[in-house]
């Protein structure tokens, strides 16, 4: 029997629609990441000590990224479904009270950071060397400040995102960016200002980029922008559909990166050069998921557009197509990092055992990405963009505990496997999430989480 052809003709997002919302995700994602990489590479001509000692700290800002980041794809949920119903001015409530809300909340977590600085740098890093305790304190003085800024623009990026307008953020970010590479070259080898020449420009650029972007938000011609006043009355029905999702996803974000903090204080007993290798693991290993992180924002924008229309069919035709590109486009990232791998270990500068080591890693993540990393992280973003924020939650947190954290120890210290058995481990935690997730999507109790 002929399989009858669909008319898509009138679906909401075209393949060009599609290549312009996820063409700038990408170029983002790679400037953040780049960056994160262009970072460490720098502050390597300081010492091992000093890129043990801000990537420990950088293990709390990238807690406190994913907390806005959460929010912020909450902002981007609702904005996203009330444009799928056409109401327009709802949406554009939304962006306001998106903004507003997690400016407050950054700038009391940006209050309590200061106020809990020795028991971050004493109580969850553990006992490290005096010399990368020196370098740590500097930089989260610095880089603390920086927090409100880091929120603001995070949500004016959903913003623009969730109206499918990813280029101005991407726009954004390059600025961002450039501020921050050539303040670091600036800082670092012009005036030798080693782990501070690395904190001052993230702070600058992050000042920056929320200046503009909310500025640009303020444009009332925008399909979704937020009110020109200083007077933020907040509305709670609003805020309360926002936290919904920003809410679950921000506790599985922040439990997840929670987790990564708990056993970096495990790798540090292992010695630096553990720390070393575990650090640069993370900044490589980051572009070879960065098809996959910048396809996820994508789905959040597409996905909730369609629920808010109605169309379940929309919704599973572009699940399976945005993930069938998250696919491919990590295979082809993941190959390209093994081609380049010995150009950017020597880059790094690091010790022959360090060196070693994070080979082994990198390769070990390449191929588990290649087949997991999409089902684990991708596909929940289908069902956050419909609502099911909660099943999310549970599932990663449940999975977090008992897989990434309770195996690390179990390979890492007790089997003897060291740093390597820390990423075994993270693994393991995909494998766990990848099956629980395809298993509720074809459940389908997600569709019945719609939210506006």
């Amino acid at each position: 029997m002929k399989k009858m052809k669909i008319d898509r003709s009138n679906y909401l997002f075209d393949n060009k629609a599609l290549l312009v919302l996820i063409i700038p995700l990408v170029i983002e994602q790679l400037l953040a990441v780049f960056v994160g990489m262009a970072d460490s590479i720098m502050i390597a001509s300081v010492g091992e000590a000093a890129v043990s000692g801000v990537s420990l700290v950088d293990q709390i800002m990238v807690l406190l990224i994913n907390v806005f980041a959460a929010l912020a794809t909450g902002g981007a949920v609702v904005a996203g479904q009330y444009l799928g119903q056409k109401k327009q001015e709802e949406a554009c409530k939304s962006a306001t009270q998106l903004i507003w809300f997690v400016t407050l909340c950054a700038i009391v977590i940006t209050l309590i950071v200061y106020a809990g600085k020795y028991f971050i740098l004493h109580g969850i890093f553990g006992k490290i060397e005096p010399d990368v305790m020196q370098h740590a304190n500097t930089y989260l003085l610095i880089v603390t400040a920086s927090i409100p800024f880091m929120a603001m623009y995070n949500g004016g990026a959903a913003i623009f995102r969730a109206m499918g307008n990813s280029k101005v953020s991407m726009q954004v970010s390059i600025i961002m960016n450039v501020i921050n590479i050539g303040g670091n070259a600036i800082l670092i080898y012009g005036f030798h200002r080693g782990t501070e020449g690395v904190a001052i420009p993230t702070l600058v650029s992050r000042m920056v980029a929320a200046v503009i972007i909310v500025v640009l938000l303020c444009n009332q011609d925008l399909t979704l922008h937020i009110e020109r006043t200083f007077r933020y009355r907040i509305n709670w029905s609003m805020v309360k559909k926002i936290l919904s999702i920003g809410v679950p996803n921000g506790l599985e974000n922040s439990m997840f990166q929670l987790g990564k903090i708990l056993v970096l204080s495990l790798v540090s007993t292992f010695g630096t050069y553990a720390i070393a290798a575990n650090a640069v693991s993370n900044a490589i290993a980051l572009f070879q998921i960065l098809p996959g992180m910048a396809i996820s924002l994508a789905i959040t924008t597409v996905i909730a557009r369609c629920v808010g229309a109605g169309d379940y069919e929309q919704v599973r035709y572009y699940n399976r197509k945005l993930i069938t590109i998250t696919y491919i486009g990590t295979t082809c990232m993941v190959f390209l990092i093994f081609a380049l791998l010995p150009m950017i270990l020597k880059a790094y500068n690091l010790s022959d055992l360090t060196a070693e080591v994070t080979r082994q890693i990198i390769r070990f993540h390449g191929f588990s990405a290649i087949f997991i990393w999409p089902l684990s992280f991708s596909l929940p973003g289908t069902f956050r963009a419909s609502g099911d924020a909660k099943a999310c939650m549970y599932i990663s947190i449940f999975s977090m505990w008992i897989f990434r954290i309770g195996f690390s120890y179990l390979l890492g210290k007790y089997m003897g496997m060291g740093v390597f058995g820390i990423w075994v481990a993270m693994v393991i935690d995909w494998v766990f999430r990848a099956i629980c997730f395809v298993i509720r999507y074809f459940c389908g109790n997600w569709k019945k989480k719609a939210i506006v």
